[in-house]
């Protein structure tokens, strides 16, 4: 798919329900992410970061760039470019965001909302190593096969949950990431 085709489905399509269903039992906090994409000329990727160990919120699991509403924050969209310039080092003025997807409640008591945008091919990445051990890019089509999806019912608390993954090479990404990136292709479809 090339971004011009990406743009034209995004942009015509009618946004589906959300596969992701959790619903959390306390307050929440407002939190958003970018779901960054390259064009690099042949295919568009999707940008992934692995959270640092040393974090206390998903330490080592596969997310976007992305984190809570901080009191300097003017929106949704400023939260996810800040957090992308803080992450891995792409400044908003770099950052083209196209759209968004449906919020997501998260077992850590977040609302997230995810972003998507087109950020510039061949950046050069600056991690932040106390939140970010890797950064790495998956084409997009990867996602946009639903072979490459699974969902198991889990149970917690007494309801049943969809959660959702999609392995890829030595990178299990799931949960609320992997809900986001089947609601894109959904979306796409």
């Amino acid at each position: 798919m090339t971004k011009d085709e990406f743009l034209l489905k995004y942009s015509l399509n009618k946004r589906s329900d959300s596969l992701h269903k959790y619903q959390h039992h306390k307050p929440l906090k407002e939190a958003a992410v970018l779901i960054p994409l390259v064009d690099n000329g042949e295919q568009l990727n999707v940008v992934l970061t692995k959270r640092s160990l040393n974090l206390r919120h998903h330490a080592g699991q596969i997310s976007f760039p992305g984190g809570k509403v901080e009191k300097t924050d003017t929106n949704l969209i400023d939260t996810a470019s800040r957090e992308t310039f803080e992450e891995i080092g792409v400044p908003p003025e770099f950052i083209n965001i196209v759209g968004s997807l449906h919020s997501y409640q998260v077992i850590s008591g977040f609302i997230v909302t995810p972003y998507i945008a087109f950020i510039p091919n061949g950046y050069e990445f600056i991690k932040d190593t106390n939140e970010v051990s890797e950064i790495f890019q998956v084409p997009l089509k990867y996602f946009l096969d639903t072979s490459n999806h699974i969902a198991i019912n889990v149970q917690r608390k007494g309801f049943s949950h969809h959660v959702h993954f999609m392995p890829y090479k030595q990178h299990n990404i799931w949960g609320a990431t992997a809900s986001m990136l089947k609601d894109l292709a959904i979306h796409l479809s």
